[in-house]
């Protein structure tokens, strides 16, 4: 940790050199007050503008904002003592990490503490000496983030959703989101870190609970946007109208003992109606022989141009999870739904938008 502080402070002494009218005059490293009980990493005595600044650092590797609010008692403590021993200037409490959680430098703004991160992020909030910079978060951050939608940990996510307002313990998470108990684990632990989640008791026994359903939302919503639109497979299948060819999508499908669920408009459309009519219809399948007897018995033609079925070939079991049986026909869960619309275009973001309001309510 020690190597690490000295990067993070010669890198934060950098950014403060590069602001204007800004004059670094010392710089004193870790510092103990009140016999030895309050501790920060660095004290910088700046000059900004002719104005005295002071900036007490606490420094940290990764800040997520439960640990935000475990170095907040002890730097404000810190702080109190050090102000009263202040000749003048200004005093400003500043935490610097490798890398700070959009939720972290939330809570820090809230508390009006200063920040500092590797990705260049940079806030003093100092009477007459206010600096703010905003960047994107670190890569380690955004990896970390985006980790959890994908593979078996967006199962853990797709289920908190579906499942909301429940306590969950991680062999009960892991049975309904058909992982192992050490992903649901590792994926509580995380989004606990990211206080998305809640937690009470101990041990085995620890129970979780989703807090904040739509921050986790968004969040996946903004990953999924980001990605490219699905590679779909195109189909003409004669005279045959919307309804018809998803009751005989789900019929077949059971016959050929293969996955397949209804998403997209069609989906939206029966979760929420939105659109007059819909003249196309999606879904995905498990791409294998069975499938493709599927389509075979459909009559399905693949076209470029014209078509009126969709297939997403999808290979993870999780876009099946929670599926539902509306009016007969295998719809993908409302969740799924959402995000795959997200991916389209057009009128596919308005339904979405449509989607989350009136049937997922978060």
């Amino acid at each position: 940790m020690k190597e690490i502080n000295i990067e993070l402070r010669d890198m934060l002494l950098e950014a403060l050199q590069q602001l204007p009218q800004v004059d670094t005059q010392s710089v004193l490293r870790e510092r103990r007050i009140g016999c030895g009980q309050y501790r920060l990493d660095a004290e910088i005595h700046l000059n900004v503008a002719g104005r005295a600044l002071t900036l007490l650092v606490g420094m940290k590797k990764f800040a997520y904002p439960r640990d935000v609010r475990e170095m907040l008692w002890q730097i404000k403590k810190f702080g109190e003592v050090a102000q009263r021993d202040q000749q003048e200037g200004e005093t400003v409490l500043l935490v610097a990490a490798k890398a700070l959680s959009p939720g972290a430098k939330d809570l820090l703004r809230e508390e009006g503490v200063g920040y500092f991160d590797t990705g260049g992020s940079l806030y003093i909030p100092a009477p007459g000496a206010f600096f703010y910079i905003d960047r994107p978060v670190p890569k380690t951050v955004e990896r970390a983030v985006r980790s959890l939608y994908t593979g078996k940990r967006s199962h853990v996510l797709h289920a908190l959703l579906m499942e909301r307002g429940k306590w969950w313990r991680v062999k009960e998470m892991a049975k309904l989101a058909q992982v192992s108990p050490a992903t649901a684990s590792e994926t509580l632990s995380e989004l606990e870190r990211f206080e998305w989640v809640i937690s009470r008791g101990r041990g085995p026994s620890k129970e979780r609970c989703l807090a904040k359903p739509d921050v986790l939302l968004d969040t996946w919503s903004k990953q999924t946007s980001s990605r490219r639109p699905h590679a779909e497979r195109r189909y003409y299948v004669p005279a045959t109208a919307p309804e018809e060819l998803m009751e005989r999508l789900t019929r077949l499908s059971a016959a050929h003992e293969t996955e397949c669920v209804i998403t997209q408009e069609a989906a939206a459309q029966r979760y929420a109606p939105f659109l007059s009519a819909i003249s196309r219809v999606t879904c995905r399948l498990m791409p294998d022989h069975a499938a493709e007897a599927v389509l075979s018995v459909l009559g399905a033609k693949r076209v470029s141009e014209g078509a009126n079925l969709h297939v997403i070939d999808t290979t993870s079991p999780g876009a099946f999870l929670f599926k539902e049986r509306v009016g007969g026909i295998w719809l993908a869960s409302p969740i799924q739904v959402y995000l795959d619309l997200l991916r389209g275009s057009g009128r596919a973001i308005k339904m979405a938008e449509h989607l989350r309001q009136e049937r997922i309510g978060c």
